[in-house]
């Protein structure tokens, strides 16, 4: 009786494993060498070099036209960044910070006598953009929470990421 209760309890901890799921996933295939965002497209590309490993359907910025500026203006960056930080208690599901601002974006919002802004992400939804447009960021781009665990498991800290209008 005691082996059966055992095998039963055993039995239904991995169902319930099986079953819950964790958001962060690994990955073993080729190294993403570079994130390409086209902010026109709405697309985001994981390369290997020059080879796309994955693409993904974006949303960006409340105003998605032209390069971040100032805090608040509801741009999301154009340019050369890098990703230099991930958040696994993200708002968001999961999270990987983007190296906005750079010293040139410090320097012209210096000049404007604003603030550059920052915490720029890629993110998930998390339920965030239900009833809004489809571009709702403050700044940061969006993909669904099964596409961000991919992201976050082959993009690692260090990696390019070339944002084109």
């Amino acid at each position: 009786m005691r082996i059966i209760r055992t095998f039963l309890l055993l039995a239904g901890l991995a169902t319930l494993a099986a079953c819950g799921g964790s958001k962060f996933k690994t990955y073993d295939g080729p190294e993403v060498t570079q994130v390409y965002v086209n902010k026109t497209a709405r697309k985001m590309y994981l390369l290997h070099h020059s080879k796309v490993l994955e693409s993904y359907d974006i949303a960006l910025g409340s105003a998605p036209r032209g390069h971040k500026q100032f805090e608040g203006d509801g741009r999301t960056p154009e340019g050369v960044y890098y990703i230099d930080r991930r958040n696994p208690n993200s708002e968001y599901h999961l999270s990987v910070g983007i190296s906005y601002p750079n010293p040139l974006d410090r320097e012209a919002a210096a000049a404007a006598n604003r603030r550059p802004g920052g915490d720029i992400f890629i993110h998930g939804q998390a339920g965030k953009n239900r009833g809004r447009p489809p571009d709702w960021t403050a700044g940061c781009i969006a993909v669904k929470d099964r596409e961000i665990e991919d992201i976050y498991a082959m993009v690692r800290d260090g990696t390019p990421i070339l944002i084109a209008p």
